[in-house]
């Protein structure tokens, strides 16, 4: 089902309590679902392909090359779920004045205004094309204060496929509010990203034994191309 690359992060208590405990099948997925984007834009992965600190010079809050190795699987996913007719949708911050939920002390930012209008636009490798459906949001989930439920709901969806960064923040909110709505949520390892290894992995664990399947890419386009056959049928 997937790669555990959570158990390197692992106490031998942890272990133990794994095997007696763990996760061993998936809750599986069902045959109305939809790919959700979450806030995969340029200010969280810089405009250059760079290292982490590299990038983190100009675009402090930058998950650099893993960040960018996540973006090319999803665009993978993309081209699959559009062929198959898979609903495909965007969210991504508000850029207005709004008040951040992030609480903590920054220092002040050092963008120039046209990096940091850029640094909202959805990247090119995934952005969205003609008829697919854009959501700005306030909050770390993508449910909290959008129309996101009422669209699935409209469209009569079953299952949320999630993609996006990041995964202790924005895409764990937003599977838990999933989960909370009664869908059936999935998180495609290769297709998640964060800023530190262990919240990247040790979210994907909780993720998976308690709100959503993790689970592989590969499956998923096989997935995406089976519904989408039952589908036009």
């Amino acid at each position: 089902m997937n790669s555990k690359g959570w158990e390197t992060f692992f106490s031998e208590r942890d272990k133990e309590h794994n095997q007696l405990t763990g996760k061993k099948e998936p809750n599986g997925f069902g045959e109305r679902p939809a790919l959700l984007l979450i806030d995969i834009y340029y200010s969280v992965l810089g405009t250059r392909r760079e290292p982490i600190f590299e990038s983190m010079e100009t675009w402090p809050g930058s998950t650099g090359l893993e960040g960018w190795a996540a973006v090319d699987k999803t665009a993978e996913l993309v081209a699959v779920a559009r062929e198959s007719g898979i609903p495909v949708i965007h969210v991504k911050g508000l850029q207005s004045g709004i008040k951040p939920w992030i609480h903590r002390k920054s220092r002040p930012s050092a963008l120039t205004e046209e990096q940091r209008l850029k640094g909202y636009e959805i990247v090119e490798e995934v952005k969205p094309v003609n008829g697919e459906l854009v959501i700005e949001k306030t909050a770390p989930s993508a449910f909290q204060g959008t129309p996101l439920l009422f669209q699935l709901v409209s469209l009569g969806i079953d299952t949320v496929i999630c993609c996006g960064e990041t995964t202790s923040g924005c895409v764990r909110a937003s599977v838990v509010d999933g989960a909370t709505n009664r869908f059936r949520m999935g998180v495609v390892e290769e297709c998640v990203f964060d800023r530190t290894e262990a919240s990247h992995w040790m979210n994907l664990y909780d993720m998976n034994q308690k709100y959503a399947d993790v689970v592989m890419l590969d499956d998923v386009k096989e997935y995406f191309r089976q519904v989408g056959k039952t589908v036009a049928v």
